[in-house]
């Protein structure tokens, strides 16, 4: 499938520029036509073309043009928040891999703001039955090292960020001198990049930079895979 992708507006960058400012119901309604057509058109194309070309190295890639699929709802979700404003002011997209929920598999995150944008490969946040299978790939003898290389490999290219730790001490029952014990510090897995807003963003040559540095990353998220995929197989035999 191809698209006639041609690059974000300066309409839908304003859009969210001005969302920010007016990021009420009342404004949104108003606006709703520029959404739309603009931005989500956009977004839409955006996410055929890329998962076009993802799919040369994350050949079972999910990329789906549709809200709540690929793409992230603009609405926020404020019933446990103090932030009570009812819009994102960026929009974002996700391509993964894998056969759980959305949010449960290792994929590529795209994110679009008025002044940034950010990237991002791997799985955010370990789901709880991933968890154990994550720490015990860590200290196996095969994937451990294997986890080594491909965050080596990603660490050639020095703007990207190693992500997400969320633990302080190595969990009970783990050695906290094992030579790998910082990696059973993560609560997610992946690495991360970010860069201002520049002219490629208007154009066609944004999906060719996006995918080059989602490559770059992605050594971490074929890791995962194949450690979920291994996981999957244990289950079932």
């Amino acid at each position: 499938m191809t698209t006639p992708f041609r690059g974000y507006s300066k309409k839908t960058v304003q859009f969210l520029d001005d969302l920010a400012a007016n990021n009420s119901r009342p404004w949104f309604e108003q606006n709703r036509s520029i959404y739309q057509e603009s931005v989500l058109k956009e977004l839409s194309d955006f996410v055929v073309a890329m998962g076009d070309r993802l799919s040369a190295i994350a050949p079972e890639v999910v990329a789906v043009p549709k809200v709540d699929k690929s793409i992230f709802r603009i609405h926020r979700d404020t019933r446990f928040s103090p932030n009570k404003k009812p819009y994102k002011t960026h929009i974002g997209a996700f391509f993964w891999e894998g056969t759980k929920k959305k949010m449960e598999n290792s994929g590529f995150y795209f994110h679009l703001e008025p002044e940034r944008l950010f990237l991002g490969v791997g799985l955010y946040k370990f789901p709880r039955d991933f968890l154990p299978v994550y720490r015990s790939a860590v200290t196996h003898p095969e994937l451990g090292p294997a986890l080594e290389a491909a965050v080596a490999q990603v660490q050639t290219h020095p703007e990207y960020s190693l992500g997400w730790k969320g633990y302080k001490r190595v969990p009970r029952g783990h050695d906290p001198e094992h030579p790998r014990s910082h990696f059973l510090l993560h609560a997610g897995l992946g690495f991360q990049y970010e860069e201002r807003l520049n002219d490629r963003v208007f154009s066609p040559e944004l999906i060719d930079d996006v995918f080059e540095r989602f490559r770059h990353m992605s050594p971490v998220h074929h890791w995962l895979l194949d450690v979920a995929q291994r996981a999957e197989q244990d289950q079932s035999e």
